[in-house]
């Protein structure tokens, strides 16, 4: 039994050591493409250990660091800010939705889920955000057009409230005398953290990897996102190489624009925050998970 059960442990070892390296090979084939010479990557193609290295695609973002650092400010900004404010309108719509003596709580919960399959589109929503609400060149377009409020994440944190939170609970607070929004911050909030860790990070995730709306909805160039920015540079060094007139004004030949490493140096740049930062944010995810547990 001894035996049986140090092979299967080993086993179980081996088989995670496989499935880390599969999960943690793309990010260091990117890493490695991103300081591989640009010609290196167009005659052997990508490799985990190239041949001839270069920092030509770093070199050319620290030119652009000025507008990389502001854009890296807006974007923790707007990521934190968005997913405080996304939380907070979030649960407190679903916690009404979840409580099944509200009056018309099918009627709204259907409304919820009819604006997840329809919406006005693209020309609608455009004139309705700027010109009503005239959120045009300003720092709330990148927090509330399409991100504030997710009906699928409202949904969720609304099934979460309905299976998870005792009714019993609830009522007693209620017999004792508090009011809905005590029972809703002292005790609502407290048992749910796992669905608020998992929606925080869903939506944390979205904030930082929009552009979309920094496309649609800015024109003033320092009040680019993070992602914004890389779109842009990604575009204007496409540009330099597939325009040779223009290229040739530019310093150095067009064989030295590094396009192919400057599209891994930007994924590389984009995605590092959130790999630095996840391993902390795990912890609380793990906590959240142990605190929520309702314990007969």
């Amino acid at each position: 039994m001894f035996r049986e059960k140090r092979l299967w442990q080993w086993g179980s070892h081996i088989i995670l050591l496989l499935l880390s390296l599969a999960c943690i090979g793309p990010f260091l084939l990117l890493f490695t493409a991103s300081l591989t010479d640009e010609q290196s990557i167009i005659q052997n193609g990508y490799s985990f250990f190239p041949k001839d290295l270069s920092l030509a695609a770093y070199q050319y973002i620290w030119e652009q660091s000025s507008l990389i650092f502001n854009a890296y400010g807006i974007t923790i900004f707007v990521t934190v800010f968005g997913t405080a404010s996304s939380l907070i309108i979030t649960s407190m719509l679903a916690y009404p939705l979840s409580r099944r003596d509200l009056p018309g709580g099918m009627f709204f919960a259907f409304l919820l889920f009819f604006a997840l399959l329809f919406n006005g589109g693209l020309a609608p929503t455009y004139i309705i955000y700027t010109q009503l609400f005239e959120l045009k060149n300003t720092l709330a377009a990148l927090i509330i057009p399409g991100l504030l409020m997710n009906g699928f994440s409202v949904l969720m944190m609304r099934g979460f409230f309905m299976t998870t939170v005792p009714s019993s609970v609830l009522e007693s607070a209620s017999i004792d005398g508090a009011s809905e929004f005590t029972v809703y911050r002292k005790i609502v909030m407290p048992l749910s953290l796992p669905i608020l860790a998992v929606v925080g990070l869903l939506q944390g995730l979205l904030y930082w990897n929009d552009w979309f709306n920094g496309l649609v909805y800015l024109t003033n160039p320092n009040l680019y996102s993070l992602q914004t920015v890389m779109n842009q540079l990604m575009s204007n060094i496409q540009f330099l190489a597939s325009n040779s007139s223009v290229g040739s004004l530019a310093s150095g030949s067009m064989q030295e624009l590094p396009s192919e490493a400057f599209r891994m140096a930007i994924a590389v740049i984009s995605i590092a925050p959130i790999m630095i930062a996840y391993p902390f944010l795990q912890k609380y995810f793990v906590k959240g998970l142990a605190i929520g547990a309702v314990k007969g």
